[in-house]
């Protein structure tokens, strides 16, 4: 398992915005599935977003047009941009990484992830 290590969690009001990062560096493996998930108190941990080796995203409901999935290949980073958030963002966010088995396999949040982070923190206040 490599280390990733999330940044950029803290607070902000609803409506604001904030940009998670991932460093993935530490993860070599080829083909990979990246992912973020996040967990509330009280709650099971749910999928956010995923983003393929070529590039490809999925969002969950609840964040698609407002929330963005990137990566940098290059400083091997992997990013979520929020925007208008709500209170309901709250959470511990994580992100995760995987190997696809073959170019065609999906980058899925059912995936079991071999690689997370611990995780940084989330607060919206209304």
């Amino acid at each position: 398992q490599a280390q990733l290590v999330e940044s950029g969690g803290g607070s902000v009001q609803a409506g604001g915005s904030m940009r998670l990062s991932c460093d993935v560096s530490g993860y070599t493996a080829s083909r990979p599935c990246l992912a973020w998930f996040r967990q509330a108190p009280g709650k099971e941990r749910e999928p956010v977003a995923t983003i393929k080796f070529n590039g490809e995203a999925m969002y969950t409901d609840s964040v698609k047009a407002r929330f963005t999935i990137s990566k940098d290949n290059a400083e091997r980073i992997l990013y979520l941009q929020m925007n208008r958030l709500k209170p309901e963002d709250t959470a511990m966010y994580y992100c995760a990484a995987d190997r696809l088995p073959s170019p065609r396999s999906a980058c899925t949040w059912s995936r079991t992830f071999d690689s997370w982070g611990r995780g940084t923190q989330v607060t919206v206040s209304s």
